[in-house]
């Protein structure tokens, strides 16, 4: 299996869905959205087999100091393969001259994360105002 990676920001309404609801995240049920979401993004990188489409990490930033992980997922047909982790080091290095890179971790994904050099904070807490259900 060859994985190609890429920084293309535009997707099918399918690829998109696809890949959300294969780790179960409600806003694959949105695929519209998504496809104009990712044209928003500053950053996408994304991960391809062939043409499917496996991967992707998405940041937005504010130019020169922050910068925010807000989606990384594989398709788990492709877990424990580096792909989250190359995501993750491409991140890493398009802001390697940020004062800050932050990502919001689910509890069972912390272990990932800090693996990958993040820190998790001892005196804050996401919060969120959402009508999605994962």
């Amino acid at each position: 299996m060859d994985i190609k990676y890429t920084d293309k920001h535009d997707f099918t309404k399918n690829e998109l869905e696809e890949l959300f609801l294969s780790v179960n995240w409600s806003s694959g049920h949105y695929p519209e959205k998504l496809c104009i979401a990712m044209k928003n993004f500053n950053t996408v990188f994304s991960a391809y087999d062939g043409d499917k489409l496996v991967g992707m990490v998405c940041a937005m930033d504010d130019g020169i100091m922050n910068a925010y992980v807000h989606y990384l997922l594989v398709n788990p047909e492709y877990h424990n393969q580096k792909i989250g982790r190359t995501l993750i080091d491409m991140i890493k290095e398009k802001y390697h001259s940020y004062l800050r890179i932050a990502v919001i971790a689910y509890d069972k994904e912390m272990h990932f994360y800090q693996n990958c050099g993040f820190e998790k904070s001892d005196d804050a807490s996401p919060m969120f105002i959402t009508s999605l259900w994962t």
